[in-house]
C-alpha cells in the first residue's frame, strides 16, 4: 500500500527551531558534583550529495567537508590564520550564528552531543602496528617538537590536508565538526585503508568524556568481535598532542541524509522491516550488556553502502501528476553509531538525555529513565521511516507532551499523576496536561492540533500495516513500565511477514 503523502508544511516548519546548549551541575547519589552538558535540540548534519563527491561511498555523509576557498597546505599557515582570526575578533565578542533544527540543510554540530559528539565509523579493518586497546595511550613524539600550535583557540585540532597524525595516518579532509571535536578522513599508511578519526578537543572535560565512549566501544567489540549485532567497532585509540583520537572505518551516509537527498520520501515497507529488525537487534545487544544508548535517531544510523537505483512512483492525491523519481537503496545493511551518550544501567544517569525529537516522556517529566527510553526512540524512528518526516517536530516540553497525547492518546492516569508530582507546572487539577496555556502562541496551538493519531499516520489498510501499527504503538506507550522491550519486539508478528519488494 502507498505510504501517506508528506505535507510540505511539515518540512518547512523546522526553520523555526534553534539549538541551545547549556551546562548544568548535578549532584549524584554519592554527593559528588557533576558537570552535565545538555543539548536541547541536536541538529541533523549537513549534507553534500555523494553524486558530486569523489569516492562518495567511502565516507559518511553525516560528516561532510566544508567548501575550502583555497587548500591549506601547511600547519604553520593554518595556525597563523587561526591566530589572526582570534586576534581580529578579540575586541568584539561575536556570538555564533544560531544553529537551526531543520529537516533541510543544517550544520553538523550535533550528531550526538550529550558526551562525545562526532563519531567515526568503525569496521573490522586490521589495526596493524601498535595497539592502544589497553586505553593507556601516549602523546606522539612530535608534540614537544612542533614549532607551531596544533590547536585553535577553542581547543579544536587544526586540520591540514596531508598532515601525519601519530606517524601513521595521513589526513585527507575534514568530514565534520561538533562540540566535542572533529572527524577527519584519513589514510592508514600501514594498511592503505581509509579510516575516520574522531579527534577530541584538547579540553579536560571533553577528554574525560571521550574516555567513556572508548570504554563502551571496547566493551562492544570485546563481546561481539564479528559485529553480528551491527554496532560500530573501534579499531583503536590513542593520545596525539593532547587530543584523544578514535579510529574507525568509513561507511556510507547516515539514514537521515539519505532521506533528505530523497526529498523526504518514505522508505519502502520491506526496507522499513529490515531496518527495524537490525535496529532492535543492535539495541537488544546493548541492553544485554546493561547499556542504554540514549541518543537513537536517524543521524546515528549509518548505511554501509549508499548505492541506490531510481524508481518512478505515482504522486498520491495529485490528479494527472507525473510520477516522480525516488531513490531506492540497493542494500539496507546499517550500523548503529555514536556511543558517546551511552550509559551503563548501574552508573550515574544525567537527568536529560536524547535528542529532543526522539526523547521519551519519562525524560521530559523528570521521572528517571532506563532501557525503555531507547524503545520509545525506536518507535519515533520507525514512524519517520514510514512518513519521511520526524514524528514530533517541536522544541518545547509542554508542547511536546501535548503532541504526544495527540498522537498516542491521553496519558494513563497513573503515569500522569507521577508526572504531576515531578513537574507540576505541566499539569492542572486532576493530573491533566495543562495545555494550552494562556501564553501558548497561535502557531503552537495550530501545530499541536495538526498532529494526527497513529492510526491516521499508519492506516491499517492491510495485514502489513496492521502489524506495523501495533508494533509502533507498543514502542510508543507513555508508561515505560508498560512499553514493550526491544527483545520482545523482535518476536512481534510483524517480523514474520514476507513483504514484497516495491518502491512504496
Amino acid at each position: 500500500m502507498p505510504s501517506p503523502s508528506v505535507p510540505t508544511r511539515k518540512r518547512k516548519r523546522a526553520h523555526q527551531y534553534t539549538v541551545s546548549y547549556s551546562e548544568v551541575q548535578e549532584v549524584d547519589t554519592s554527593g559528588r558534583l557533576r558537570e552535565v552538558i545538555v543539548i536541547e535540540d541536536t541538529p541533523p548534519p549537513s549534507t553534500v550529495s555523494p553524486a558530486t563527491s569523489v569516492n562518495a561511498h567511502l565516507y559518511s555523509a553525516s560528516y561532510q567537508p566544508p567548501v575550502y576557498a583555497a587548500p591549506i597546505r601547511t600547519r604553520a599557515r593554518a595556525a597563523a590564520e587561526a591566530q589572526a582570526l582570534s586576534t581580529s575578533s578579540s575586541s568584539v565578542a561575536i556570538p555564533p550564528a544560531p544553529k537551526k533544527r531543520k529537516r533541510d540543510p543544517v550544520d553538523v554540530a550535533g550528531t550526538a552531543l550529550k558526551k562525545p559528539a562526532t563519531n567515526g565509523h568503525y569496521s573490522n579493518v586490521p589495526s596493524g602496528g601498535n595497539s592502544w586497546a589497553s586505553g593507556s595511550g601516549h602523546v606522539a613524539e612530535d608534540a614537544s617538537k612542533a614549532p607551531v600550535p596544533c590547536d585553535d583557540k577553542e581547543g579544536h585540532y587544526i586540520i591540514v590536508p596531508d598532515d601525519i597524525i601519530y606517524k601513521r595516518y595521513r589526513t585527507v579532509r575534514l568530514l565534520g565538526q561538533g562540540t566535542f571535536g572533529k572527524v577527519v578522513e584519513a589514510i592508514d599508511t600501514e594498511t592503505t585503508k581509509r579510516v575516520a578519526i574522531k579527534i577530541i578537543r584538547a579540553i579536560p572535560k571533553y577528554r574525560d568524556a571521550s574516555k567513556i565512549e572508548v570504554r563502551v566501544l571496547q566493551k562492544l567489540k570485546e563481546r561481539d568481535p564479528t559485529n553480528k549485532h551491527k554496532c560500530i567497532h573501534l579499531l583503536h585509540w590513542f593520545d596525539h598532542r593532547n587530543h584523544i583520537c578514535l579510529v574507525s572505518e568509513l561507511l556510507g551516509m547516515c539514514v537521515y541524509d539519505f532521506l533528505k537527498e530523497n526529498e523526504f520520501a518514505p522508505f519502502p515497507r520491506h526496507h522499513i522491516q529490515s531496518f527495524a529488525r537490525q535496529l532492535l537487534g543492535s539495541v537488544a545487544f546493548l541492553h544485554e550488556l546493561h547499556l542504554v544508548h540514549t541518543d537513537l535517531k536517524p543521524e546515528n544510523i549509518l548505511l554501509v553502502n549508499n548505492d541506490s537505483h531510481v524508481a518512478w512512483v505515482p504522486q498520491p492525491g495529485k490528479r494527472n501528476a507525473q510520477p516522480r523519481a525516488k531513490k531506492i537503496l540497493d542494500s539496507t545493511d546499517i550500523r548503529l553509531i555514536d556511543f558517546g551518550s551511552a550509559t551503563f544501567e548501574e552508573e550515574y544517569h544525567s537527568s536529560v538525555v536524547s535528542t529532543r525529537h526522539y526523547r521519551a516522556p519519562e525524560i521530559i517529566l523528570g521521572l528517571g529513565w532506563s532501557y525503555p527510553c531507547d524503545a520509545f526512540s525506536l518507535g519515533c524512528i520507525l514512524v519517520e521511516f514510514y512518513t519521511g518526516i520526524a514524528l514530533f517536530q517541536t522544541h518545547d516540553n509542554l508542547e511536546h507532551l501535548a503532541m504526544m497525547e495527540q498522537v498516542m492518546g491521553k496519558m494513563p492516569e497513573r503515569f500522569a499523576r507521577a508526572g504531576a508530582r515531578s513537574k507540576p507546572e505541566y499539569f492542572k487539577e486532576g493530573s491533566k496536561l495543562d495545555w494550552p496555556k494562556a501564553k501558548a502562541t497561535r502557531q503552537s496551538r495550530k501545530e499541536v492540533r495538526a498532529c494526527r493519531n497513529l492510526q491516521e499516520i499508519i492506516a491499517p489498510t492491510d495485514t502489513i500495516n496492521r502489524h506495523f501499527l501495533d508494533l509502533v504503538r507498543r514502542l510508543l506507550i507513555f508508561d515505560p513500565a508498560q512499553r514493550i522491550t526491544v527483545k520482545d519486539a523482535l518476536s512481534h508478528p510483524y517480523f514474520q511477514l514476507r513483504i514484497s519488494e516495491d518502491p512504496y
